[in-house]
């Protein structure tokens, strides 16, 4: 099993998307749904930091008034 720290968002994504599956069904004795409970939170902490990551790097390029960029400013979702 691969750590978690090494994953991309998308492994981490797919397998904590396996993990709620398997939770939900129901059919997993008790003491791996614990340990498949800890895996999954450990997956969506490392995904939701993957995400604040990748949004501090986006950039919204700035314009002049004839159309030529001018610079960088930070994000802002809101």
């Amino acid at each position: 099993m691969k750590a978690v720290g090494e994953m991309s968002f998308e492994e981490a994504l797919k397998e904590l998307e396996s993990v709620v599956g398997q939770l939900e069904r129901g059919d997993v004795e008790l003491e791996k749904s614990i340990t498949l409970y800890e895996r999954g939170a450990e997956l969506k902490k490392h995904c939701e930091a993957k995400l604040a990551q990748a949004q501090t790097r986006i950039e919204q390029i700035t314009l002049a008034e004839n159309g030529t960029p001018t610079g960088t400013a930070p994000f802002d979702a809101g």
